[in-house]
């Protein structure tokens, strides 16, 4: 017999392929009764990850649209500051690291100013033009189409770029983040690309503050365990972080 946990994580990929499930259905499937398939969908619709319907579940859009990322860098700003300088005790000279897109990732550009031997592979504008000044720091900037909301770069010629470098650690944000739903983003043309990231480095490091914790917007990137590291705040719900852990994650609170 399946785990809880698994038959939780089972559920929401049926759901992502689906758009719904039944009672029924998974009672049939994980060979449990329907008593616990109901208890297993009341949490999740708990957590926001699932929205209960009659005999059954479908798969919910929570989070609403991102700000422009020029917005968001006033949203949480502290705490921010603290997770990118977290981020950047994790970076040593001599690696060669993408950043992605994001607010968080250009307060981390902006804490790698002043360091020497070092290379950054992005997609973002706003994280090259903050590393346009130091000198220590060689700077590569991918093509692509440009989301203009972000200052990024996506798309198929952004990820046959990706193919060319070689990445020591990957350090990315996310929209959202889910034991169980896994890492998740509201924008479908940048899906591909944040895959195509998450496939380039041994060691992918998601920087996020505690608000985007336990959420789920609209469409799946890749299981939480795809990533190595977790830099957020210290704020975030601690049940919620022992989670993380468990499935052999390193998490760091800043």
């Amino acid at each position: 017999m399946l785990l809880k946990e698994e038959r939780l994580r089972l559920t929401l990929e049926a759901l992502r392929e689906q758009g719904k499930v039944t009672v029924p259905e998974l009672s049939s499937i994980f060979g449990v009764s329907e008593i616990t398939i109901r208890r297993d969908l009341n949490e999740l619709a708990r957590q926001g990850l699932v929205r209960r319907a009659h005999g059954g579940a479908v798969y919910p859009i929570e989070t609403p649209p991102e700000p422009p990322v020029i917005q968001r860098m006033q949203e949480n700003r502290d705490l921010k500051i603290r997770i990118a300088r977290a981020a950047a005790r994790l970076i040593a000279p001599g690696d060669t690291i993408f950043l992605s897109s994001g607010s968080t990732t250009t307060y981390l550009a902006r804490q790698l100013v002043d360091r020497k031997n070092l290379t950054v592979v992005t997609n973002s504008i706003s994280v090259a033009t903050e590393l346009a000044i130091a000198e220590g720091i060689t700077v590569v900037v991918l093509g692509g189409m440009l989301r203009a909301s972000e200052l990024s770069m996506v798309g198929h010629i952004t990820e046959q770029a990706l193919r060319e470098v070689r990445i020591d650690k990957v350090i990315i944000g996310m929209r959202a983040v889910s034991p169980q739903a896994g890492l998740t983003n509201d924008y479908l043309p940048e899906i591909m690309t944040d895959r195509a990231i998450l496939q380039v480095a041994p060691e992918n490091i998601l920087v996020v503050d505690h608000t985007k914790l336990g959420k789920t917007a609209s469409a799946y990137v890749a299981p939480i365990d795809r990533i190595t590291r977790l830099v957020t705040n210290r704020e975030a719900d601690p049940d919620l972080l022992a989670q993380i852990r468990q499935m052999g994650i390193e998490v760091i609170e800043a």
